[in-house]
């Protein structure tokens, strides 16, 4: 349907095209004829009587054609314009030959241009018809001549019997053998142009196809030329690497792509490959692509056709499912060691203990024995943390107001030493409510907060603070070292830690309980010069 009315909409720009030519032609050639008939007539000094209705005819003529070409941009429809064209040109020759002699007007062959106009804008049956209006003027005008009705301009003269009907019979298998010949010749002109407007509209449409198709493509399309600049990029490419076409047109593929380097030989293609691409000085993203060789329609080389995907987002949920994997088996690992664990451990506690109530304990044993009973509370409080860790307590979530959680943590930094020095602030306003575990959030807060104060080594500043932007998260952050970039990604992996009595368990902790509540923790460096942990929640939570 969409084809066929694009066919027609060029179809009516056709009619209109051949119409307008048509009209111009026509005018053209009434000037040149008429004129110089004028212009003759008035040397000559014959027939001068002539020469005014001739000029008529002209001025006529003229405001007809200006009259029919203002109508014609007006027309949907052209069919029935072009038929009075013809109907108009049949009259107006006529006119031509009762004013120039009749039948020994030089003008009769008029009809002949007429008949292959008619065939040109009209079709083959119309153009019959005309051919046959034509023999019915002429044949008209002959008879008016023939028993001597047109003697008015003193122009004429009697026909004689026998070549009456002669040149009836000549114009008029003139005309007729003129409209077969000159509608077969148009009928074979217009569907040859048929045909090439329909492949014209098929590679029209197949190409608007191929743009539409590359321009919603989700993956990022580019054609380096052999010489190893960017020809296309397509709309995804722009999105993934945020640049333009207008700005990468043209340029070297390793200005922009480094990763690409080397791709301009056929002899170079990549089936698939990865590499970083620096979209702005602080993001980087990770590119996958593959390359193939561009041919043309004869096998010539156009280059190399490139597509890339981003896969930053994808490498993160698998470095999260591989982490999610470890923790499984972390938890797989403490639910068959704790208890065995922790039973000869309490025993080993609970003899030292009764060992040091003994009456003939030495001094020097004694404190051999209080080193033992302390690291046995400390593997037990090892334990303790490992086994909540691996196996965390089912969630209670309720309705809280985030701001109240974050006032009563702040409340239990005033009470412990290690933050005498350190300035805490409040740098929230709004309330926030959200259906979470409230305990678990309060030690997960906590614990935050202490790797921060330790981190400060009890001096600086600790910041809490509120988002509610499009997602709702919770922020801590300090004035401390921050994280270095090389070890950020493993910062929540168990028993990973950069203390040196630390356990590695507390931000793995931390990422466990976020992930149980359906949302997950960043990390980045924050405004105060420290780490920025945001603990995001799923928008379903608020």
């Amino acid at each position: 349907m969409a084809k066929w009315k694009s066919l027609t909409k060029q179809q009516l720009k056709t009619d209109n095209r051949s119409l307008t030519w048509y009209l111009t032609c026509r005018t053209a050639v009434i000037t040149i004829l008429l004129g110089g008939a004028a212009i003759f007539y008035l040397k000559g000094g014959s027939h001068r009587s002539v020469i005014t209705p001739l000029f008529y005819l002209i001025g006529i003529s003229y405001a007809e054609a200006l009259a029919s070409a203002l109508l014609l941009r007006t027309l949907s429809k052209t069919a029935l314009f072009a038929q009075v064209q013809i109907v108009w040109d049949l009259v107006f020759v006529s006119a031509l030959i009762v004013l120039t002699g009749g039948v020994e007007s030089v003008y009769s062959f008029a009809y002949l241009l007429v008949i292959v106009s008619a065939s040109f804008i009209l079709s083959s049956r119309l153009t019959i018809f005309a051919a046959a209006s034509a023999v019915i003027m002429f044949g008209g005008i002959l008879d008016l001549q023939f028993f001597n009705y047109l003697n008015f301009f003193n122009l004429y003269r009697s026909i004689p019997n026998g070549t009456f009907f002669s040149t009836l019979f000549v114009h008029a298998v003139a005309f007729f053998l003129t409209a077969i010949l000159s509608g077969t010749l148009a009928d074979r002109w217009r569907y040859s142009e048929e045909q090439l407007q329909r492949k014209s509209i098929d590679f029209a449409e197949l190409e608007m196809m191929n743009r539409t198709i590359l321009s919603h493509i989700s993956s990022g399309l580019m054609l380096i030329n052999p010489k190893g600049r960017i020809r296309s990029f397509n709309r995804a490419a722009t999105a993934i690497t945020g640049m333009s076409l207008q700005y990468v047109y043209d340029q070297e593929v390793t200005t922009i792509f480094p990763l690409m380097a080397g791709l301009t030989s056929s002899t170079n293609l990549l089936s698939r490959s990865e590499g970083y691409f620096v979209r702005q000085p602080d993001e980087k993203l990770i590119l996958g692509y593959a390359t193939t060789a561009a041919k043309g329609s004869q096998g010539e080389n156009l280059g190399v056709l490139v597509t890339f995907q981003d896969l930053t987002q994808l490498k993160k949920i698998e470095e999260d499912l591989k982490r999610t994997d470890r923790l499984a088996a972390v938890g797989r690992l403490a639910a068959g060691m704790a208890h065995e664990i922790r039973n000869p451990l309490a025993s080993i506690s609970g003899s030292v203990q009764l060992l040091m109530e003994g009456e003939h304990a030495q001094p020097e044993d004694l404190h051999l024995m209080e080193i033992v009973v302390k690291e046995a509370d400390r593997l037990n409080c090892l334990l303790t943390d490992f086994l909540g860790f691996a196996s965390p307590r089912k969630l209670v979530k309720e309705k809280v107001n985030v701001a109240s959680i974050l006032d009563q943590i702040i409340a239990l930094l005033g009470t412990d030493h290690r933050f005498n020095n350190i300035e805490v602030l409040q740098q929230y306003q709004d309330e926030l409510i959200l259906e979470l575990d409230r305990n678990q959030i309060l030690q997960i807060l906590w614990d935050l907060a202490i790797n921060a104060a330790e981190a400060m080594q009890g001096s600086g500043t600790l910041i809490f603070s509120i988002e509610n932007l499009g997602h709702c998260a919770i922020i801590v952050e300090d004035s401390g070292p921050g994280i270095a970039d090389d070890i950020r990604g493993q910062i929540f992996e168990p028993f990973f830690s950069t203390k040196e009595k630390g356990t590695g368990l507390g931000l793995a902790t931390v990422y466990s309980v976020l992930e149980s509540h359906g949302g997950t923790v960043a990390v980045s460096n924050g405004a105060a010069g420290g780490a920025r942990f945001s603990l995001l929640f799923a928008e379903g939570d608020s």
